[in-house]
């Protein structure tokens, strides 16, 4: 195992992993915030470290549920006719659920953070929490809302790493437990510096809609789809590599254009 998570594809997916699941947890953690600050003064770092641990803890239950459904590879249906052939299992569907999920809740979190930026934190405010307990089990189910994107984007991110999928679920694992940490412990700077670069957010979401495109096709490969006798090939992770490390270039460049320009 070792050899495979110092292998160059492991460790490629670790950064970027760890990298979108910081920046998919910034909303994650502003919502932590509100929900604290209804507290007094010296409950809110308290609720605030166990929400997160607690919120760490369920993404791993989530990832153990999940890895357990994609890897049921089996097909239990099968159809074919004179232009589609496909077979299907509970992984191919999940795959191809996630996929259409990751599209969806991408695209609606890009037009709300467009045209409603501050609807979402402004229902989160409407809540009345009087106790630590009730702060951290709002935590929890903030975090619950906002863990299915970010485990989704963990499946595609690793998905067909290694053949054994106990390889890829460590790594899940590593990279969630490792972005808690920096949460926890840089919470507040990562903060000001996404709401002095709103764009790294945007871009992290646009990011999700190519893994979730990737997510589908992956899905129509693993159930052996083909149309019209052409069967339907996996895109190599490393363009998905290529694509966010060209893309978080660019956006560097256009920073330090926009700082000089000022």
């Amino acid at each position: 195992m070792l050899e495979f998570l110092l292998s160059s594809d492991a460790i490629f997916a670790l950064l970027t992993l760890t990298f979108l699941e910081i920046i998919l947890g910034i909303d994650n953690i502003v919502f932590i915030s509100i929900a604290a600050n209804k507290l007094p003064e010296h409950q809110r770092s308290k609720a605030t470290n166990i929400g997160l641990i607690l919120a760490m803890v369920q993404r791993i239950i989530l990832l153990f549920f999940v890895s357990f459904l994609v890897g049921l590879k089996e097909p239990f249906y099968e159809f074919e006719n004179s232009w589609l052939e496909l077979h299907l299992s509970w992984q191919a569907i999940i795959l191809f659920a996630g996929g259409l999920f990751l599209i969806y809740k991408s695209t609606s979190e890009i037009r709300e953070k467009v045209e409603a930026p501050s609807h979402d934190e402004d229902s989160v405010k409407g809540k009345v929490i009087s106790s630590l307990q009730q702060a951290i089990t709002q935590i929890l189910i903030i975090d619950f809302i906002f863990s299915v994107d970010s485990i989704l984007t963990a499946i595609g991110m690793t998905n067909g790493l290694h053949p054994n999928p106990d390889y890829s679920l460590v790594l899940m694992i590593i990279a969630v437990v490792i972005s808690i940490i920096i949460m926890i412990a840089f919470a507040n700077p990562i903060r000001r510096f996404i709401d002095n670069h709103p764009s790294m957010q945007v871009l992290g979401l646009a990011f999700l809609i190519l893994i979730g495109f990737m997510l589908i096709t992956e899905a129509a490969h693993m159930s052996h789809t083909q149309f019209f006798g052409n069967e339907v090939g996996a895109i190599p992770k490393g363009y998905l590599y290529f694509a966010i490390a060209f893309s978080l270039f660019v956006e560097f460049l256009n920073q330090k254009t926009s700082k000089k320009k000022r």
